[in-house]
Parts: structure tokens; C-alpha cells; sequence
């Protein structure tokens, strides 16, 4: 596994109410999030990156206000046609 080092203000994690570890996993999960909003990454890389179960990173979307669902409008359309 890789390491990655940041730098941080001083107070970050008094001001984010969190511990060094917590800051972490937020990190990680917060990232993971996004980049599955994105489209970057699927609902299953997207948990395993963020050390979650699938239904663990289902419901960080769902507490993050983020569609699980990522198909478009027109997507949609396509697969009803040619259903």
C-alpha cells in the first residue's frame, strides 16, 4: 500500500473536531466519494479504496447527498430502447 504525506495548518483537526485518524478516514472516504460522483471510479473501487463494505459506501452517499446511481438521462432512454 502506498503512503501519502500532507502538511497541515496548525488546528486543522481541532477545527474539523476530528483526530488525526479520523481525519484520515474522512479523507479517504470523502475522496472517494467525489471521484465516484465524478464517474472517475466505480460503486466497488470507490469502497474498496475507502477501506468501506459496498453497502457502508452506499450509505455514505446516501448521507452525502450523492445519487448512487450514475446513469444520465439519455442513457437511461438508450437502454429502455433497446430493451
Amino acid at each position: 500500500m502506498a503512503t501519502i504525506t500532507y502538511d497541515l495548518p496548525p488546528g486543522t483537526f481541532s477545527a474539523l473536531r476530528l483526530s488525526p485518524a479520523e481525519f484520515t478516514k474522512e479523507m479517504r472516504v470523502a475522496a472517494c466519494v467525489q471521484w465516484y460522483a465524478q464517474g472517475l471510479v466505480s460503486q466497488g473501487k470507490a469502497s474498496e479504496i475507502a477501506g468501506l463494505s459496498r453497502a457502508e459506501f452506499l450509505e455514505e452517499l446516501f448521507r452525502r447527498k450523492v445519487p448512487a446511481c450514475q446513469v444520465t438521462y439519455e442513457e437511461l432512454l438508450e437502454e429502455i430502447e433497446h430493451a
